[in-house]
């Protein structure tokens, strides 16, 4: 019998696999691969990061974050379908924190293109930069990237496997690898007799990787088809762990706050009150807050709140309109940006109608269904640290140097994320756990935000202004001139992230409004930053988020000053631009019946929004009920290129637009002396069962290259929804949130 000192020799421990005795696999398109972080004991090997086989069976280490959008089942298939696994014989653990785990397909998408009119020649361009991932240690879940990430890397992960299995089952035969087949975990004999891959792993331990062809689509059993999501039955069940699931022996609770005033300093506490609670075990300075450890989250939240706290002042203006005015001001300053400027904007052409409008949308919150939290063990010289994250080798690098360890003494254990949305891909709740758990060394502590404090100290989605002149003339759009003004995300998140400023043009603040696939002669679109101490960050879809809102309301403005049907007018200047664009409107107008004419007490709005790499067009459906407005249809067509879970994207399509139409009819963060003033989600509502419409949604799959699916849906229901309420009512919504100017059903 092994010794426990043996075992633990021979055993590396990530999450819940001990892997004992295994090989892994991976593909990396790199010249040199980086440091692989699975590394089983003496006399085994683990040859790459992303499969691992061994006598439990096939494990994919997957370093994306499953947070509803169904990752975990994909990457899944896509290591099934070369490895000649079943679906079901794979389990999925999300990878540690390591830089093999970089995310190849963010660099490309910051490359200055519009996206839909990218070469081939930029298109491989930006896959090859993606080795500056690496570099930069960027595992990262974000952008709606992770099958663009993925789906050549893991297949060809897969295929490797396969080919070098079959090598190992050709030596221990005494046969040639070609005679040899593969099917649900085995290598097949030409006698058809069959060895299991967990009884080859210790052979293939000793072997190099055989590079292998990828099968042609032809050959697929599960991609393109809908698959079971992995992650349901555990989420059924209540056996999937979130962060605030987490128990470990002995562990404590705490519960945090922050100054109010976002930014502001604290000046002094008064903590006895708190401590003489009973259960309550420490309260600790963290400079800009204050923690309460106790024996229990509910009591770690009475005794925060019972600490009488001097805050200093916020270095904002203090007031949600003089917050606005400050972004106004920006557009007085020269654009950070002019990244498409076609034609000339400066001459409107003779007997021309122009068009100015103006348009303001709000900050907004992430509103995750799980606060932030986080759960840290320090023990001097190590840190563990298990949280829903998007971002775990940043947040590794950040609570280490909080703790004042070397990056290799700090363990992230990545979980379930209750809603991630972009806030997950900050580092702040980590940062505050870490801080907490320094204070009781030795003993985990859950720190757990509450809901009140998660909504006002959020990284918001940034209020932001749009200016927009347009001429229209014989029916067409000849002219569009617009400027959007608005904090930078982009800049605040790399000075955050590395401690060094932001610089250059920001192709996020203007994404969604400079690459819009419309064949306008005299196109000029500009960003402008305005300087502003508001903490902002990445909310899903980003800037496509409120330029998708500018644009699209602009263009249906145009539409209806040139006489025209919204969605004609939208389609005559699209089909020549980008088929796939208007293939999408094309689905749009004869799923939903589109005739451009709506009976009585009904409004019909179209939008498009180009985000992601994905064309979506959506058409919403609102009715007057007794004075009462209600959503109550929508229609959805996207173009993937291609669709690796036809139904998958379908829900994500749905998921995308419910989340841009709860912002888009209340999602509202407003400021007064400085502080949030929303608390909670009955100032920050959502739509509900009964005020959600019917949806029908089709996946296309004409564009070249494979798009998006976690966000391209938010960016156009908002304009749609927009739309919509002015076919109803004759009442243009140039601000959001809608409830503000309509009487929309709660």
């Amino acid at each position: 019998m092994a010794s426990i000192g043996k075992v633990l020799r021979r055993t590396f421990l990530i999450g819940s696999a001990a892997i004992v005795g295994g090989v892994a696999f991976g593909v990396y398109y790199v010249n040199r691969p980086a440091k692989n972080p699975l590394k089983p004991g003496d006399g085994e090997a683990a040859l790459n990061p992303f499969i691992l086989i061994d006598q439990n069976g096939v494990t994919l280490f997957a370093p994306r974050a499953e947070m509803g959008q169904g990752v975990k089942t994909t990457w899944a298939a896509l290591i099934a379908e070369e490895l000649d696994v079943d679906l079901d014989q794979v389990t999925v653990l999300h990878g540690p924190a390591a830089a093999a785990y970089y995310n190849s397909a963010l660099i490309g998408e910051s490359l200055p293109n519009k996206g839909y009119d990218v070469s081939n020649f930029q298109h491989n361009l930006g896959e090859a930069l993606g080795v500056i991932g690496k570099a930069l240690s960027l595992q990262v879940t974000g952008g709606s990237t992770s099958m663009k990430d993925g789906f050549e890397r893991m297949r060809a992960a897969g295929a490797s496997a396969r080919e070098t299995l079959k090598q190992a089952a050709a030596d221990r035969l005494g046969v040639d690898r070609a005679q040899l087949k593969t099917a649900s975990g085995h290598v097949i004999a030409p006698d058809d007799s069959k060895i299991a891959y967990t009884d080859l792993a210790a052979d293939v331990a000793q072997m190099e990787p055989i590079e292998a062809e990828l099968r042609d689509p032809s050959e697929w059993r599960y991609l393109g088809r809908t698959l079971p999501r992995l992650d349901m039955v555990e989420k059924a069940t209540g056996t999937a762990q979130f962060g605030v699931d987490v128990r470990l022996p002995g562990m404590k609770f705490a519960s945090v706050r922050m100054n109010p005033r976002l930014g502001g300093q604290m000046n002094g506490f008064d903590d006895s009150a708190a401590k003489a609670m009973p259960g309550v075990e420490k309260v600790v300075d963290l400079g800009n807050g204050v923690a309460v450890i106790a024996t229990n989250t509910w009591l770690a939240n009475q005794a925060v709140e019972a600490i009488d706290v001097d805050w200093g002042e916020a270095p904002y203006p203090p007031e949600t309109d003089a917050i606005f005015a400050e972004i106004a001001k920006a557009f007085d300053a020269d654009p950070n940006s002019t990244m498409r400027d076609d034609g000339d904007v400066s001459i409107v052409p003779e007997g021309a109608t122009v068009i100015d409008a103006e348009y303001t949308v709000p900050y907004l919150a992430h509103a995750t269904m799980e606060p932030m939290n986080a759960t840290a063990l320090f023990t001097g010289d190590a840190l563990e640290l298990w949280c829903g994250n998007q971002a775990p080798t940043l947040i590794q690098f950040r609570v280490a140097n909080t703790a004042g360890l070397d990056t290799e003494a700090v363990q992230i254990h990545t979980t379930y994320l209750g809603g991630g949305f972009g806030r997950r891909g900050e580092l702040d709740f980590g940062d505050i756990a870490t801080k907490v758990a320094m204070a009781m060394p030795g003993t985990p502590v859950q720190t757990t935000w509450s809901r009140e404090e998660d909504m006002r100290h959020d990284y918001y989605r940034p209020g932001a202004m749009a200016r927009m002149r347009g001429a229209v003339q014989d029916g067409k759009a000849v002219l569009i001139d617009g400027a959007v003004a608005a904090q930078s995300c982009t800049q605040q998140a790399v000075e955050r992230y590395t401690g060094m400023p932001g610089a250059g043009p920001d192709k996020v603040l203007v994404e969604g409004f400079f690459n819009q696939p419309y064949a306008v002669p005299n196109y000029r679109m500009s960003g402008h930053i305005a300087d502003l101490k508001m903490p902002v960050g990445f909310w899903r879809s980003v800037g496509n988020s409120h330029n998708g809102f500018f644009h699209e309301t602009f263009m249906d403005e145009m539409a209806h000053a040139a006489g025209r049907d919204p969605l004609e007018f939208r389609l005559e200047l699209m089909r020549d631009e980008h088929a796939p664009s208007a293939g999408c409107l094309e689905a749009v107008r004869d799923m939903s019946d589109w005739t451009g004419k709506s009976p009585d007490g009904v409004g019909r709005g179209v939008a498009f929004t180009y985000s992601f790499g994905t064309p979506v067009a959506q058409v919403i459906e609102v009715v007057d009920e007794d004075g009462t407005i209600r959503i109550s249809k929508a229609w959805i067509a996207c173009d993937m290129g291609l669709a690796l879970d036809p139904e998958n994207v379908k829900a994500q399509m749905f998921g995308g637009m419910m989340y841009g139409l709860s912002a888009a009819c209340y999602g509202e963060i407003t400021f007064a002396d400085g502080e949030v003033e929303q608390m909670n989600f009955p100032d920050y509502d959502a739509l509900r069962m009964h005020t959600a419409p019917q949806v029908e949604v089709q996946v296309l799959e004409t564009n070249r290259f494979m798009g998006g699916a976690g966000e391209p849906g938010t960016p156009p229901s908002m304009p749609a929804l927009g739309n919509a309420l002015f076919d109803l009512t004759g009442q243009r919504a140039r601000t959001l949130p809608l409830n503000k100017q309509f009487n929309l059903l709660v």
